[in-house]
């Protein structure tokens, strides 16, 4: 080896040396740290727990609760304390779904579920951003999907009258399907009859 092809090989090991000594303390420096879904979902524990506990006028509330074996919603009635906005109302109501039913029907949302943020619009849209954990749960089928998404839509238009039509949204972004049935592309609009919804 020649003395100059020895000088370039110290020099690129120290440079080499360098580096990785540069890498280390870059890396102490730096951490990558993935989303805290734990902390979110604290957060929204916890506004959850401050809207069950409003200071508001109660009132009977007319829920709606799947009936998978007989294709139908049930009603339910239940006293709400109400909070002061209809945008707060919203995520009541849908507390009230995440919590179930306390007669015999079956729970539109699984208790998994947390409401990630809701919008009321002028005209009347309300946007539903739920987690992830929504999506779980379901019991397979476009008729029981159907019937779970109308009992959370009748049930925002039965007790907020604002409420005109409604959209639900995953993790913020819109999705195609509840479970791989119902199409969650378009709007629903309420459909208080006390029909099936799967037709």
């Amino acid at each position: 080896m020649t003395r100059r092809a020895k000088i370039l090989t110290l020099i690129l090991l120290g440079i080499l040396a360098a580096g990785g000594i540069y890498l280390r303390v870059l890396a102490r420096r730096v951490s990558v740290r993935p989303p805290d879904h734990g902390e979110e979902m604290a957060r929204t524990r916890l506004s959850e727990e401050i809207l069950q506990s409003a200071a508001g006028p109660s009132q009977t509330a007319t829920l709606y609760f799947p009936n998978y074996e007989q294709g139908t919603l049930i009603t339910e009635t239940r006293t709400l304390t109400w909070a002061e906005s209809d945008t707060d109302r919203i995520r009541q109501v849908l507390l009230a779904h995440i919590e179930g039913p306390r007669q015999g029907a079956s729970s539109a949302l699984p208790a998994s579920a947390a409401i990630r943020a809701v919008f009321l619009t002028a005209d009347g849209t309300a946007y539903l951003d739920l987690s992830a954990q929504t999506l779980a749960d379901f019991k397979p089928g476009i008729a029981s999907e159907c019937l779970a998404v109308y009992a959370i839509v009748d049930s925002l238009a039965a007790n907020i009258p604002a409420v005109k039509r409604v959209k639900i949204l995953v993790e913020g972004r819109e999705v195609d399907t509840l479970d791989g049935h119902a199409d969650l592309s378009g709007f629903y609009v309420p459909d208080l009859r006390p029909l099936s919804r799967a037709s």
